[in-house]
């Protein structure tokens, strides 16, 4: 038997997919012996995401689609774990056309969970959003707080989250489960809102603020989540839910002062639009459990991390620019924070 442990991670070409690839074959661990990344490459999947990582040999690249079984049944044998972050994950694509999230989201997961049990898997870990749990006006949400979302998106997500709490009682997989808050960094698709409003920003252009932008999210950079993740992977226990939080909450309109400042900009670049339907007053999550039981908490200061982020994408041009914004066509251009996942 091979030493190490072997990890499949779907959307390992997205942004926390990539990040959280990176995290594990830059680590000084040599837990890990390899890593297989499946990615369907839509419009947020970027091979360029693990350009640096070409070069070792632990990362195995498969084009391909957690809704094909064939595809499972290639790559699933001898795989030890696997991390599950493929998704649709735009809140405001799901509420111009919800089918995409149902087949990836819903069928995609169970799919994925049924050749996971048929090849005899070890540890399935299904990373899921805060958005499941729906709005709490005071107060953070912990893991014994019924899901109830408000979008497509988050329903479909909160859905998966239930199929694969489902598989560990009904078939014993072991399944454990990460609903983190949003998150931020270098390398996320310009349909979220940081890199959406950082982009316009320094290419001169408006920014569009949904409402009176008083909606407030928890704000985690990509990094710590990832580490939150491994930390679920190791040692977070068969059957159970772990919230991973940032601890930074921030209204949008503070979010907006904020890239505003950052990119030199003033309050004439922002556009006030409609408010998004059924848009959730406020996400809060309570991740004392993942650090009582696990040691979790975020490294990085928001403030500076942000500037950071900024700074990678004012850097950057030739990596987001030719991804344009990625909205549908009749969607509002929205700086409300979206679904987190991939």
């Amino acid at each position: 038997m091979q030493k190490g442990t072997h990890l499949l991670v779907t959307g390992g070409a997205g942004f926390i997919g990539s990040h959280y690839v990176r995290m594990l074959l830059r680590s000084v661990d040599a837990e890990v012996r390899a890593v297989t990344v499946l990615d369907k490459l839509t419009y947020a999947g970027n091979r360029a995401n693990l350009a640096d990582l070409a070069d070792d040999d632990r990362l195995r690249f498969r084009r391909g689609d957690i809704c094909d079984r064939a595809t499972l049944d290639a790559l699933l044998p001898g795989v030890d774990t696997v991390v599950h972050f493929a998704a649709e994950s735009h809140v405001d694509r799901s509420i111009e056309d919800s089918d995409a999230f149902l087949r990836t989201n819903v069928l995609g997961t169970q799919n994925l969970l049924d050749a996971s049990i048929r090849h005899h898997v070890r540890t399935f870990v299904h990373i899921s959003t805060d958005e499941v749990y729906g709005s709490i006006e005071h107060g953070s949400w912990d893991e014994s707080h019924p899901v109830r979302p408000n979008s497509p998106y988050s329903a479909s997500k909160a859905s998966s989250d239930l199929l694969a709490l489902a598989c560990h009682r009904t078939h014993g997989l072991d399944v454990r489960v990460t609903r983190c808050s949003n998150n931020y960094g270098p390398m996320q698709h310009p349909e979220k809102v940081i890199p959406h409003f950082t982009t316009r920003l320094l290419d001169g252009l408006p920014v569009p603020l949904y409402g009176d932008g008083a909606n407030v999210r928890d704000w985690l950079h990509v990094e710590d989540h990832c580490r939150g993740i491994d930390l679920v992977r190791r040692a977070g226990r068969p059957g159970e839910v772990y919230n991973l939080g940032g601890g930074k909450e921030l209204s949008n309109h503070q979010l907006t002062r904020r890239l505003l400042d950052a990119t030199g900009r003033t309050w004439s670049s922002v556009e006030r639009v409609a408010d998004r339907k059924g848009h959730d007053l406020r996400y809060s999550v309570d991740w004392s459990k993942a650090r009582d039981e696990l040691g979790y908490r975020p490294l990085h200061d928001f403030d500076t991390q942000l500037a950071a982020t900024v700074d990678w994408y004012r850097d950057n041009p030739g990596w987001w620019r030719p991804l344009g914004s990625g909205l549908p066509p009749r969607t509002h251009r929205s700086g409300a924070p979206t679904g987190t996942v991939n």
